[in-house]
């Protein structure tokens, strides 16, 4: 985690996802407090450390009213390594499909890569003047002299008095279009053997095979511009410990890692444990450990799972929390139920956010040249659509705006590259004269809207 995350309050965690997220507090709340936890946790000594186990949440609540958003919002907050997964693509082990264990091999390579990227900032500077040095290299090498005399030393003289222009050029960006050629390294892939034993013996013999087989390189022509981002990353590579970035990247993902297992009701029994639900019931069961806390091999290392922090979601209308395996309902106690989004709610999710819908396409307009602007009593009668058709059809929440919006601006936005005029304002009489028909007909509104 960065240190302006570490240094957030929870009122202030919530306070920016109220920047992109209406109502919910009650679900705010809970992620603000558990993401504080992790910080609080690292300031205590390490005996009691180890004591203190992430508080696990359970959302409840109907498609379409924020538990994706808020997770994918709180993991862009926190940089934090984070992974979204849904619970009904893993079986059980010994049948076809995921292992469970791999949403921990996933949250690792999430590690990796903000590692990464914080190790490539640290030498970024060392990287540019290695990449300088061999484009330098390239366009003017060191001339081959045998003996030393007087024309030795003036063809020396005359060679730096050329490179200082080479690199005065480079540097003022003159020479990017210049035709160069680089040797380029390639490591070799071995074919990926996903059907050969499933996500264990791919990372283990990739790893091996990483290893022991050898690198190709070949020659390849290409511009001073494409040619410095090839040698800047090769660069980069060579500077970064390897080793180092495995051992941060998994003590980062055990102890401020955060899982976000979507469609938790999936894997609930409903038929008496027949068929699918043998499958579904060994899922819950292989889930267990990983949330109390085992130890799961990847190809960076071992990693603990003792101190992830899960954030299970599930719409629950079929079945209940309490259809989960007792065990596994005792690993997520903090539960919190997200309402279903009123009239009102639309409203504000068509205005507040700072990437709201009618914000969005008024910015895609703009860039065909044409100014919209939505009048405060179209927005209302939006989400009275909304609101209506979900309530008369299946209710998806918020992503009932999505095709609402899509429907409303098909024609503005068929239209708008050949359109003269530069405002449009949608008013009532807009919204309806496009709305009105398909929402009265539910046959139509179920498939359109």
């Amino acid at each position: 985690m960065s240190d302006t995350s570490h240094c957030q309050t929870p009122r202030q965690i919530v306070a920016e996802l109220d920047r992109f997220i209406v109502g919910q507090n009650a679900a705010k709340r809970a992620v603000a407090i558990a993401v504080r936890n992790r910080w609080r946790r690292q300031q205590l000594d390490e005996e009691m450390r180890r004591e203190v186990a992430p508080k696990n949440i359970l959302m409840i609540g109907p498609t379409g009213v924020g538990k994706t958003e808020i997770a994918r919002r709180l993991a862009r907050l926190t940089s934090a390594p984070f992974i979204k997964v849904e619970a009904s693509k893993y079986t059980e082990v010994g049948y076809y499909g995921r292992d469970v264990e791999s949403m921990v091999r996933e949250l690792v390579e999430s590690a990796m890569l903000i590692v990464r990227d914080q190790e490539q900032a640290a030498v970024e500077d060392q990287a540019k003047e290695r990449a300088e040095s061999q484009l330098l290299e390239i366009l003017a090498p060191f001339p081959t002299v045998s003996e030393a005399n007087d024309d030795a030393v003036e063809l020396k003289e005359r060679h730096a008095r050329t490179r200082e222009k080479i690199r005065a050029m480079l540097l003022a960006g003159e020479m990017e279009e210049r035709t160069v050629e680089i040797t380029v390294e390639q490591k070799t892939s071995p074919m990926m053997l996903t059907n050969m034993g499933g996500d264990q013996m791919d990372f283990d013999l990739q790893g091996l095979f990483e290893k022991v087989m050898p690198r190709n390189t070949s020659q390849r022509e290409m511009t001073v511009a494409e040619a410095r981002k090839i040698l800047f990353e090769e660069a980069c590579e060579a500077l970064i410990s390897s080793e180092k970035v495995s051992a941060r990247a998994i003590e980062l993902a055990e102890n401020v890692g955060i899982v976000f297992l979507d469609e938790i009701d999936k894997v609930v029994a409903t038929d008496g444990g027949r068929g699918a639900d043998v499958s579904r019931q060994g899922v819950q069961r292989d889930l267990l450990p990983i949330v109390e806390g085992t130890t799961v091999q990847t190809k960076y290392g071992y990693v603990k799972t003792d101190h992830i922090l899960f954030v299970a979601a599930g719409a629950f209308h079929k079945v209940s929390p309490s259809d989960l395996m007792p065990e596994l309902q005792g690993r997520f106690p903090i539960r919190v139920e997200l309402t279903d989004l009123t009239k009102q709610d639309f409203v504000r999710i068509l205005t507040e956010p700072r990437g709201s819908l009618t914000k969005q396409y008024a910015a895609l307009m703009d860039a065909e040249g044409v100014k919209v602007t939505f009048t405060p009593d179209a927005i209302d009668a939006l989400a009275g659509y909304a609101f209506e058709v979900n309530q008369k059809s299946q209710n998806i929440g918020a992503r009932r705006l999505y095709t609402i919006m899509e429907r409303l601006l098909e024609e503005l936005s068929f239209e708008s590259p050949d359109m003269k005029m530069g405002d449009v304002t949608i008013n009532p009489a807009y919204v309806e004269e496009r709305l009105d028909t398909l929402s009265r007909d539910e046959d139509l509104s179920q498939f359109i809207l």
